[in-house]
């Protein structure tokens, strides 16, 4: 739940994905919306309940939402909303069950796990039908965070954001202050490893 209160607020998201199969990399920007949830919260209990987790063993959890565009996007944007509860496992609370409403890789309700490593990034891992997919957050400064994904499956990427804070979303602007512009990238660029 620190993981989760460090992320609260709105950010703005620079993704780099690449389409392995494709050998193509594409662009994109989102701006994210996060507010935390206590655990006594009626999402939380919402969530529990559509997994069948009994609510009282959740910590609490996370309500995203976000908009934005790919590269590749011909008359649609990107944006969606999801709701992510933490239910820790009893011999260590380092690591646990993730109830998503939505998941990463596909659309319906999941259930994954998630885990904090050794350098405090927070690790999402999901099993779905058809794919397996595996993020990681991890904060370079209160205002500055890296998030790396990969999906397995019916479709392979991997994809790298850099995500800095704009707004606390509780008017505490303090963690914005030390915040640095990240770079717009090009319009189109290519890996040196052909991905």
């Amino acid at each position: 739940m620190d993981f989760f209160r460090m992320t609260e607020g709105r950010w703005r998201s620079q993704r780099v994905t690449h389409h392995l199969a494709m050998r193509r990399t594409e662009l994109g920007e989102l701006e994210i919306n996060a507010t935390v949830l206590p655990a006594d919260a009626p999402q939380v209990a919402a969530i529990c309940a559509m997994h069948n987790i009994d609510a009282a063993t959740a910590i609490g959890g996370i309500d995203v939402n976000w908009q934005g565009s790919m590269a590749w996007d011909t008359d649609k944007g990107q944006a969606g909303a999801t709701v992510m509860v933490l239910v820790p496992d009893t011999e260590n609370p380092q690591a646990g069950l993730l109830l998503r409403e939505k998941g990463y890789a596909e659309t319906n309700p999941v259930v994954g796990r998630y885990r904090v490593d050794q350098q405090d990034g927070l690790v999402l891992m999901t099993e779905y039908e058809t794919m397996h997919s595996v993020e990681r957050f991890s904060f370079l400064s209160p205002t500055l965070r890296f998030r790396t994904s990969t999906v397995l499956g019916l479709s392979n990427t991997a994809s790298f954001c850099v995500e800095t804070l704009v707004n606390t979303g509780n008017g505490d602007n303090d963690r914005n202050a030390a915040a640095s512009p990240v770079p717009t990238l090009p319009s189109s660029c290519y890996s040196a490893l052909g991905w």
